[in-house]
């Protein structure tokens, strides 16, 4: 069994900066991807950025130059550097992950597709 557990989240000041965290555990093979999504109250969820296997990156528009994603594979953790913060990057923040965990009793793998629980970002203005 992999959960994702995020942290990082909190309240800033517009212009200010901060990291969200997100952390795997569990059995795990490989973090094969992982992306954030953010979502307002009442909207739908948006991708913001994500990290393919062999590092590529790719954001939104709106976050272009100001987040980047990364990830630590020796720590099964990857992260969410947000600088420049708008009142509008204001949202309860998810981290996914595809992930690779080897079956018992065998040399095969499974991928599965996993959700962390949320952190609030409120940027004030």
């Amino acid at each position: 069994q992999v959960q994702l557990v995020e942290s990082g989240g909190g309240l800033v000041q517009a212009g200010g900066s901060l990291r969200l965290s997100c952390a795997a555990s569990g059995t795990i093979f490989s973090i094969n991807t992982m992306k954030w999504y953010r979502q307002e109250p009442g909207k739908r969820r948006e991708l913001v950025a994500g990290i393919a296997s062999d590092d590529k990156t790719h954001y939104t528009d709106s976050v272009k130059g100001r987040f980047t994603i990364s990830k630590d594979n020796a720590k099964n953790t990857g992260y969410l550097q947000m600088n420049s913060l708008k009142p509008e990057d204001t949202a309860v923040y998810y981290c996914n992950a595809v992930i690779s965990s080897p079956i018992s009793g065998t040399t095969d793998l499974y991928e599965y597709d996993y959700w962390g629980q949320g952190t609030q970002v409120t940027v004030s203005s």
